[in-house]
């Protein structure tokens, strides 16, 4: 797995974390790989209530993702339908920034070029 797949991976558990706790949810960890092969999403229960929401996330594309770990909040909770489209809402609004600081620091890096050089482009 890529090292900016594990950023935002960790990234987009921190969001989904904090936006919970503000809607006054439960808050479930989450990892990666599931434990079952074959899974892209498992949620494990603990006895004392707590959630763990894993999630497949090497080769799969990042939106992929993103809604296994929206809806695992929204299982975890056992929402209602009214109410888990409105969290799910709130979540993809609390992540749609994951990305803002990775790429803010990619576009600020500047190359160590001298002035005259000629950079080729490939055919």
């Amino acid at each position: 797995m890529s090292e900016r797949h594990v950023w935002r991976f960790a990234e987009a558990g921190r969001c989904l974390a904090a936006a919970a706790t503000v809607m006054g949810l439960h808050v479930p960890a989450f990892r990666t790989p599931p434990r079952v092969a074959g899974l892209d999403r498992t949620i494990r229960r603990g006895p004392d209530g707590s959630a763990l929401v894993s999630v497949r996330s090497r080769g799969r594309r990042w939106p992929a993702v993103l809604a296994d770990m929206i809806e695992g909040v929204v299982a975890a909770n056992g929402l209602d339908p009214p109410e888990a489209a409105r969290v799910r809402d709130e979540l993809w609004q609390a992540t749609e920034d994951i990305d803002a600081p990775a790429t803010a620091l990619a576009e600020s890096l500047e190359l160590p070029l001298s002035g005259n050089t000629e950079v080729r482009q490939a055919a």
